[in-house]
């Protein structure tokens, strides 16, 4: 090469591939070449916001260059840490974590190119490198350390191959403020509202049951296959038993149940099985062995309770899935006015027995709860027995209940943000005489939710749907962040905020954070699938699109969000005489449905996913 086509310099270099990327291949190519490419699109806008730029990406190794060393480091740390973010919504099976090397050294630059033992070093300390951890040289050391304060582990002097010198090499310690200096990001300009309050009934129509997070869908026992255990303490909580006389007093027992699965799903250090799944088995007798294997839990927490006037007596037992052995057994006898109190006992004598040791924030946020009046509680209960029916009536007796919770205990948010659902799902369904006034008045009590008590996963996931419809994106985003912060383990949560994403334009990412929601409701109700679905088509995965949108039409025939994406799909796929049939299925349940009408009101951030969404349906028919 001659001396005019290249020049030599000092550059800080960073060097990353991904730890175990032939057997994430051999699991699962499709997926895998999926999560690197999004990967690769996070890491490659970190380099270039610190000044740098990819010069190469060859299978799983992505190659950058920095002039300054303090960049290079300042950017490893981000991408790390971005990554973790990004890992901790998957099943550990599918995640993907990058070692990253980063040395100062000379470079021969060749147009676009570069070469020298500058890379090659930092390829051999990116091998030293922990999955998800940083090594870097002295050189690089050297030149940052009086310049930002950030922890390191000398690890001595270093041989690597084809390297003649031993290199000194440090372990950067990544975590949340790693560095001193920190990085301004740049949020989107807040979009201008779009849709009006009169258009809200049309445009919410299109979450139907997936924004009503609080809904409850009963769906067929699992199948005989085995789930895999998450790489944290597992557990199912089964329906407690009613053994009260009355069997009216069931409303308290299933309260109960949901109220310690709550408490149990704010705890990120825990996998915990929603609601939805574990109360398919009630009423039925189940080995607990098969219940593990079905859900893909360690741990099952089964009960009874039985209520007497002002008393209560409840029995609790947790058990290994894997022996059938329990490891913790007790019987309480307590005045009702306990309640609270005895949730909290369980829910420690749960976490010890499992070993899981909580931080002081941890257990601040968990046993939060404040004064509440008794009779205040158990008119919520019975209120979320009403609106989990799902009828008009229903819902109207429980605003009612709601109403008069509010009136025994007005500091008590929870009947307060459950009065806003009423109106949501009255929006929803068809039953306001004036959706304009009953969005306000979902909005506002929302509001006012948040005021009293802003710990409540739900109020925030409420809130973030009505700033979706509005078109108020990131307000919406942050609201299910908020949501998903309170409520790690949440299934409803997470199948929110991968929602969000979808509408976003965001399709990997939401299908990553659907695929988490269903792993921790392995019984998903139709809404999970359909929005899965949806994501798996706008990223272009058809086939995978078909077969979600088919398993929800399993579960109810009569899905017409389920019908309608599936016409879709298959307007995109030129499948056009099963669209044709899915398309008079869809006019059979409404008549007056349009095509350009519906479409209008969707929340798609992105004008081309509505224009494909449209030129879909008129393949198939639809007009």
């Amino acid at each position: 090469m001659s001396a005019e086509r290249f020049r030599r310099k000092l550059s800080a270099i960073l060097s990353a591939d991904v730890k175990g990327y032939s057997r994430l291949m051999g699991e699962d190519e499709d997926a895998t070449i999926r999560t690197l490419e999004d990967y690769r699109q996070a890491m490659t806008k970190l380099i270039e916001r610190h000044q740098g730029r990819v010069v190469d990406a060859i299978g799983d190794n992505l190659l950058a260059e920095f002039a300054s060393a303090a960049d290079a480091v300042k950017c490893a740390v981000e991408i790390q840490e971005e990554l973790k973010a990004r890992n901790d919504i998957l099943l550990p099976s599918h995640r993907m974590e990058f070692r990253i090397g980063v040395n100062l050294g000379d470079v021969v630059e060749e147009g676009d190119r570069i070469y020298g033992d500058g890379i090659n070093i930092a390829a051999r300390i990116e091998g030293l490198a922990d999955p998800g951890g940083i090594c870097i040289s002295g050189t690089v050391y050297d030149s940052v350390a009086d310049k930002m304060t950030f922890e390191c582990q000398y690890l001595g002097e270093q041989t690597v191959k084809n390297i003649a010198k031993p290199i000194r090499v440090y372990k950067v310690r990544v975590h949340s403020g790693t560095l001193a200096q920190s990085t301004t990001i740049t949020r989107e300009p807040r979009p201008r509202p779009w849709l009006k309050a009169v258009l809200f009934l049309t445009a919410v129509m299109v979450l139907g049951a997936a924004a009503a997070v609080w809904k409850f869908y009963l769906g067929p026992l699992p199948s005989k296959t085995t789930l895999p255990l998450p790489d944290k303490p597992s557990i199912a909580v089964l329906p407690f038993v009613n053994m009260s006389d009355d069997p009216k007093q069931e409303y308290f027992s299933d309260g109960l149940t949901e109220d310690i699965i709550t408490g149990l799903s704010k705890i990120p250090k825990l996998f915990v099985i929603a609601r939805n799944s574990t109360f398919v088995y009630k009423g039925k007798s189940v080995k607990v062995q098969d219940i593990g294997r079905e859900l893909g839990v360690r741990y099952v927490l089964e009960g009874s309770v039985r209520k007497s006037g002002e008393r209560m007596r409840i029995t609790a037992q947790l058990i290994d899935a894997n022996s059938g052995h329990h490891l913790w057994a007790e019987r309480y006898d307590r005045g009702l006015k306990d309640v609270f109190a005895l949730q909290d006992e369980i829910t420690e004598n749960i976490l010890t027995s499992m070993e899981v040791n909580l931080t002081e924030g941890e257990q601040a946020r968990l046993w939060r709860r404040g004064a509440v009046n008794r009779k205040a509680y158990e008119k919520v209960l019975k209120a979320l027995e009403h609106y989990r029916r799902m009828t008009k009536e229903d819902n109207a007796l429980a605003r009612e209940v709601y109403k008069e919770a509010m009136a025994l205990d007005p500091e008590y948010a929870v009947p307060v943000v459950g009065l806003s659902y009423t109106h949501w799902m009255d929006v929803i369904n068809g039953w306001s005489r004036s959706p304009r006034n009953s969005m306000k008045e979902a909005a506002e009590l929302a509001e006012k939710a948040l005021k009293l008590d802003d710990s409540l996963a739900d109020t925030h996931v409420l809130l973030g749907n009505i700033y979706l419809m509005k078109g108020q994106y990131q307000e919406a985003m942050e609201a299910g962040e908020r949501a998903l912060a309170l409520e790690p383990n949440g299934a409803d949560v997470n199948a929110l905020l991968g929602l969000m994403l979808r509408y976003l334009g965001r399709s990997d990412e939401a299908i990553r954070v659907l695929e988490k929601a269903i792993r921790l409701n392995p019984i998903p109700p139709a809404w999970y699938l359909y929005n899965i679905g949806d994501a798996y088509r706008l990223a272009g995965l058809q086939d995978m699109a078909i077969q979600s949108f088919k398993s929800a039409l399993e579960q109810n025939p009569d899905h017409f969000l389920s019908k309608v994406y599936l016409a879709a799909t298959y307007g995109e796929t030129g499948e056009r005489k099963e669209g044709q049939r899915l398309a008079a299925e869809v006019l059979q349940l409404n008549p007056r449905f349009s095509v350009d009408q519906y479409a209008r009101r969707l929340p798609y951030k992105n004008r081309y996913d509505i224009e494909k969404f449209i030129d879909s349906l008129h393949k198939v028919g639809l007009e």
